[in-house]
């Protein structure tokens, strides 16, 4: 009961300092470097912040400041209300925190649960299909869907938006990563599928629940999807565009990344057919992914 009230009052210091203006990734690693039960942190002048943690005055100031306020008033809710994990929760994905930059909190809507699928695939592309996307991705992930393989998205237009339905249709798992906060979807036009999705499945993000999307926050969001799968798989992608900015995540993570080629007239297909040029794995089937995927790292089946 101690260690657990002590875990419990820790999460709630970490979600402060999470919430306060200037507290990023890496200032909170050097403060739980510096004290890892973060309560020194409270009794801190803005001055002894800018000093240990290397930050500037501005920032330490802003920190200050907020770690003064209560902090329903950070996060514009009641604390009891959120549910969240943190980096030092149990639940909190091992694959995720094999990444450069996890994030130290994620709040979640859904069943915790579905966090604990080891076979788990990120599927990412273009917010405007062909017509042929739907049947290409029935044939690719459904017989993954039927072997337990968890879909992890973004919940965007299009691809992801697809990738959720067929996991939803088939009574499977999906994880749909989101660049706002889970009180403000985005697209709004997807609340419904959000809803869908946290009835049994599960809604994560790293923002604060009333923060809405802005479009720096897309990459950070896209480097989740890919951290919690052992694979990415892209299927229709422009030459530019934020699905091969998650396949570059993904191989700087260290993770597989596959890509569906299609046809050199098609802008759909360029970004896709680069990445097979540039050495991705060529998806004509479930099982180019599968038996790239059906050991771990360490050769051991998962």
């Amino acid at each position: 009961m101690g260690r657990l009230l002590e875990n419990l009052n820790r999460n709630r210091r970490l979600l402060h300092i999470y919430s306060s203006i200037g507290a990023g990734i890496k200032t909170i690693e050097k403060m739980v470097t510096f004290d890892p039960t973060l309560e020194n942190i409270f009794y801190m002048d803005a001055r002894d912040l800018s000093h240990y943690f290397e930050i500037d005055e501005q920032k330490a100031l802003g920190i200050y400041e907020d770690l003064r306020k209560p902090l329903e008033d950070l996060i514009r809710c009641d604390y009891h209300s959120l549910s969240f994990i943190t980096r030092f929760d149990d639940a909190y994905p091992n694959l995720l925190k094999e990444i450069y930059d996890p994030p130290w909190v994620l709040f979640y809507k859904g069943n915790l649960s579905v966090l604990k699928n080891k076979q788990t695939l990120a599927v990412v592309g273009t917010r405007r299909p062909t017509k042929d996307a739907y049947q290409v991705m029935k044939e690719i992930l459904l017989p993954l869907i039927k072997k337990g393989w968890c879909i992890v998205s973004g919940l965007a237009y299009g691809i992801d938006a697809i990738g959720h339905q067929l996991a939803l249709a088939e009574n499977g798992s999906t994880i749909a990563v989101i660049g706002s906060g889970l009180d403000a979807i985005y697209p709004k036009e997807h609340q419904p599928l959000a809803e869908k999705i946290a009835e049994n499945n599960i809604l994560l993000s790293e923002y604060l629940p009333h923060q809405r999307a802005q479009k720096w926050q897309f990459p950070m969001r896209n480097r989740i999807i890919s951290g919690l799968s052992l694979g990415t798989l892209v299927v229709e992608a422009k030459e530019r565009s934020g699905s091969l900015i998650t396949a570059d995540q993904a191989l700087e993570q260290g993770r597989e990344v596959f890509a569906i080629p299609g046809s050199i007239l098609s802008e759909n297909s360029k970004g896709t057919n680069y990445l097979i040029q540039q050495g991705a794995k060529l998806v004509m089937s479930s099982h180019d992914i599968e038996n790239e995927l059906i050991f771990d790292k360490h050769g051991k089946s998962i």
